[in-house]
């Protein structure tokens, strides 16, 4: 049998993994796709690559996505165009798309399932969530069985790089950014990272697939971590717990909760001792419990297994009717739900605060005041001894579970006192058991 043909865009970190896997496993992978499958053209931003003599090479990547002799095309070239136009051209030309592309399935995955499906070709995305961790796959048909209730998920390595290195050796957030910079982990403009854009991406697209919604991520609340400090995470140890950036997607009656944002969880939960730039997502289905999925989500031959699993499954399927294929979305196109997301507002979630209040009388009672008569309950309480010589003390409150919206009238009043100095820091806190 003839061997497969794919053209790859992009041969950098992931596209050199990519090509080193099919290499290094070609024997294993033909007997598991039932066929050979060979790089015969990609497209580079430089052709001179002598190590790369038996692939034609081009710096035109539509070249590529017109190959006829190409029966899959792999899209490794990231963020939004010229990425878009490329893989709804390769569709257009009724080839097979691989991508490990989040921001493009997260913000133009709908467009581009709803032409792979009126062509009747594949769009494969494992990679683009949690790199080597097949997440998509264990959702999208390990648990097809399930109601999924909810996830949680520490899909971003360079925030809980942050996260773990301001917890063990007690660093502020800025010198372990620059770290995490000049190990690679964070780039030169660091935002999609610490400001939560790029865990956003990757929710949008296990919120889709977990509860067969459309692909909304213009609907995700986002916030980021820079404003977490050293005492935030060692108060919060105190309480028993530890702070991670989280991605959340829970599914109710009322609607779909999407948010990113830092997140105190109890220390003794396997997820919260995940570390560095390791990568976990948690999710709780009807049916089998909580499930947890723990490995490398990033670098270059983790995402190239993820990669190479896709094409395999494409070339196990190219005999298949496409009305017979596992959907994109997990759900048939036909019959993915209109739920509304929820706005932030409404979302009911438990709450850590820490505030500077004045030392003096009556200090504590006027903020215990405010939260009861939002009818806000307080879990804990801890009072620092102030500074020698200082006029003000930190209070740090834990809280039951509240609405949103009740929250920001509390923290408004709060803040709105004589006797509180500055903002209050505000972390949501969810217990991620078994309810």
């Amino acid at each position: 049998m003839n061997p497969i043909k794919i053209g790859l865009l992009g041969l950098g970190t992931v596209g050199g993994g990519t090509r080193r896997v099919l290499a290094r496993n070609a024997e294993e992978i033909s007997r598991r796709a039932g066929r050979d499958i060979v790089i015969a053209h990609a497209a580079v931003r430089n052709r001179d690559r002598p190590e790369m003599d038996d692939i034609r090479l081009t710096e035109d990547a539509f070249e590529v996505v017109n190959d006829p002799e190409l029966a899959v095309i792999v899209e490794l070239i990231g963020g939004y165009e010229p990425a878009r136009t490329l893989v709804l051209q390769a569709i257009a030309n009724g080839k097979h798309v691989v991508t490990a592309n989040k921001a493009l399935i997260a913000c133009h995955g709908n467009e581009i399932f709803k032409a792979a499906h009126q062509q009747g070709v594949i769009v494969a995305f494992e990679a683009a969530v949690s790199g080597g961790i097949p997440i998509i796959k264990a959702i999208r048909e390990g648990l097809a069985g399930n109601r999924i209730e909810w996830l949680a998920g520490i899909i971003n390595g360079t925030g809980n790089f942050i996260m773990t290195e301001m917890r063990d050796k007690g660093r502020e957030f800025a010198e372990v950014l620059a770290e995490a910079q000049a190990l690679g982990y964070a780039e030169a403009d660091p935002s999609f990272d610490i400001e939560g854009i790029d865990a956003a991406h990757k929710l949008t697209i296990l919120a889709s697939i977990a509860f067969g919604i459309p692909l909304q991520f213009d609907k995700v609340y986002t916030e980021g971590i820079s404003h977490i400090t050293r005492e935030d995470v060692a108060y919060a140890e105190k309480f028993g717990y530890r702070i991670k950036h989280l991605g959340i997607a829970r599914c109710s009656e009322a609607g779909i909760e999407l948010r990113v944002h830092p997140t105190l969880i109890p220390e003794r939960r396997l997820i919260a001792n995940v570390n560095g730039v390791m990568n976990a997502v948690l999710v709780k289905g009807d049916a089998v419990g909580p499930t947890l999925y723990y490995g490398a989500g990033a670098g270059a031959e983790p995402t190239a297994s993820a990669v190479v699993a896709d094409i395999i499954d494409v070339v196990r399927t190219l005999t298949v009717d496409p009305g017979n294929r596992v959907p994109h979305l997990a759900f048939q196109p036909d019959a993915l739900s209109d739920l509304a997301v929820l706005a932030m507002e409404q979302v009911e979630t438990a709450y850590y605060l820490r505030m500077q209040a004045a030392d003096r009388p009556g200090t504590l009672a006027e903020v215990t005041r405010i939260l009861a008569d939002l009818e806000i309950s307080i879990e804990a309480i801890l009072q620092k001894e102030p500074a020698p010589g200082a006029s003000d003390v930190p209070i740090i409150i834990l809280t039951h579970r509240i609405r949103e919206g009740q929250m920001n009238k509390a923290i408004a009043k709060l803040e709105a006192l004589d006797s509180i100095k500055g903002t209050v820091t505000r972390i949501r806190l969810e217990h991620l058991d078994s309810d």
